[in-house]
């Protein structure tokens, strides 16, 4: 990286950042609450995080002063660990300790394997609220992965992003213009609030240009173990940049709780983990070829319930009726069975409750049954539903195979032929990366408007959550569509008319600009 901090800012941050010169980076010495407010300021914010705490932070925690990340307390600490460890092999111990981590400036095919993992928080750059226009030096923002170094295709690749982020960055401001008459400002809504909601429209309008290349700033929470488990995924790896993005984690971590990651790169430990994800890998990749190789592709809906349990709802009401009743859960079932629609309706009405928002869920008998969707839709809405970790989710890589969506409104506003050449040239050079033999170096090149499929198999319960999340108006048009056609699925294929029924928050309406009614909101409550 270049030098981003004057001397005096240096150290400055020294006594709060693990090192003040690498992309990837630990917080320490701070409350857990300045931690939370940064992360979440970041997320909204162009800068990058010491930047951003240097400007908004520093002030508020400077007089605390800064604690030894050595002192006696972390020693006795460690060595506490590697006793309990030893004797016991309690690899839970590591659940009990936790590090804000910043990685910053990774592409987006790495976001989504930074993010795999359930237990762990996370915080991603928007490319709803931050254009991808500015430069680093005499490059937009996106990585050329190493792979590439020396290789005949270097050129290409580079000519193909720069254009895409020229035609992004070109058609920022006209976008911009076009929804402004299309949308004019109503007379009760101030500058700041059109404003912020024009300017997100637009730039939801054109995220599809990104490639996957594109470089995001990501913030985790996570606990030593599920670090670990990351970093051993991370080592297998095919691509450079997350074996490499994984050795730098790793030398930062230990920098904070040293005694969780011992055995990450032991040879006969995490070595051998590490190897027997790639060799699994490889073997499944080699007889999915074999078995699958000669299967033309059918035609899908782009979202499926491909899976389902027919008697789903009646075990979701004996499931409900277990912790007020004393009978067995078998004889619970035989109950439920028997009981009219009514009744049953009756009994989930009564678990679910008045819920008077939608954070409001009922209790884990939503988790008797669930559904398993197929989808397929754009790289753009993949990345926000990807972060739902309670599901089970999983894609395939990322290719040009099913095509790509294009907004009417880039059409209307005479893009039509600009975004076609963008989506075109990346084609051919993705066809040449997979060619050259370099098919997973390929999904770099990838703009964000290119289908993926991916399943997301989750139970009731999350399905309430993901379906009314999602669908809320202020939500991007394409996983708001997805989720739409989740709840009626559920409802009129799988025939679970109580349970979709349960999940009253989730929105049918159409919306045009999406972020003004949310806008409005965050408005009226600063003031308040």
């Amino acid at each position: 990286m270049s030098r981003e901090f004057t001397d005096a800012e240096s150290a400055a941050l020294a006594p709060y950042f693990t090192n003040v010169d690498l992309p990837v980076f630990a917080l320490i010495n701070l409350p857990e609450t300045v931690k939370g407010a940064l992360f979440a300021r970041y997320s909204r914010s162009a800068k990058s995080l010491r930047r951003l705490f240097l400007d908004e932070f520093l002030e508020q925690v400077s007089g605390a002063g800064a604690a030894a990340t050595d002192g006696v307390g972390a020693t006795r600490a460690d060595q506490l660990y590697m006793r309990i460890f030893n004797e016991y092999g309690d690899d839970s111990v590591a659940q009990l300790g936790g590090v804000h981590l910043a990685c910053e400036d990774v592409s987006n095919l790495l976001t989504k394997v930074l993010e795999r993992g359930r237990l762990m928080a996370y915080l991603e750059q928007s490319t709803r609220y931050i254009p991808y226009t500015q430069r680093q030096g005499d490059t937009w923002r996106y990585l050329v992965p190493a792979e590439l170094d020396g290789h005949d295709l270097r050129t290409r690749y580079v000519a193909a992003l720069d254009l895409a982020f020229e035609t992004y960055a070109r058609w920022i401001n006209p976008m911009r213009v076009w929804f402004e008459a299309r949308y004019p400002k109503a007379p009760g809504d101030s500058d700041a609030v059109y404003t912020s909601a024009i300017r997100a429209k637009a730039l939801d309008t054109l995220r599809g240009l990104l490639p996957a290349a594109t470089r995001s700033n990501v913030g985790i929470y996570g606990t030593g173990q599920a670090y670990e488990s990351l970093l051993l995924r991370m080592r297998a790896h095919p691509l450079v940049e997350m074996r490499e993005c994984a050795d730098v984690m790793l030398t930062e971590l230990r920098k904070v709780v040293p005694a969780f990651f011992t055995r990450v790169d032991q040879p006969d430990r995490g070595g051998r983990w590490s190897a027997y994800f790639a060799d699994t890998r490889e073997g499944v990749s080699a007889v999915a070829s074999r078995v699958t190789g000669g299967e033309p592709v059918e035609d899908r809906a782009e979202v499926v319930l491909c899976d389902f349990d027919p008697d789903g709802e009646v075990k979701v009401v004996a499931a409900a009726l277990y912790a007020s009743s004393s009978l067995p859960d078998n004889q619970l079932l035989d109950v439920a069975r028997r009981m009219s629609a009514d009744d049953r309706a009756a009994v989930l009405a009564a678990y679910v409750g008045e819920r008077a928002n939608r954070r409001h869920k009922p209790g884990r008998a939503f988790e008797r049954t669930g559904y398993r969707f197929d989808v397929l839709t754009d790289y753009g809405a993949f990345r926000d539903l990807q972060r739902h970790r309670l599901c089970t989710i999983d894609w395939q890589a990322l290719s040009m195979a099913h095509g790509y969506t294009q907004p009417q409104a880039i059409v209307d506003a005479g893009g039509n032929e600009d975004w076609r050449r963008v989506m075109e040239t990346c084609a051919d050079v993705h066809e040449s990366l997979v060619a050259a033999g370099l098919t997973q170096v390929a999904q770099y090149v990838v703009p964000m408007a290119y289908r993926v499929r991916f399943v997301m198999d989750m139970n009731a319960r999350e399905a309430m959550h993901v379906i009314e999340l999602r669908t809320a108006p202020q939500g991007h048009p394409a996983y708001r569509r997805v989720c739409q056609q989740m709840h009626t699925l559920i409802s009129e294929r799988a025939g679970h008319h109580a349970i979709a029924a349960a999940m009253k928050y989730a929105d049918h309406s159409e919306v045009e600009l999406e972020r003004l009614q949310e806008e409005r909101r965050l408005e009226a409550k600063r003031k308040a």
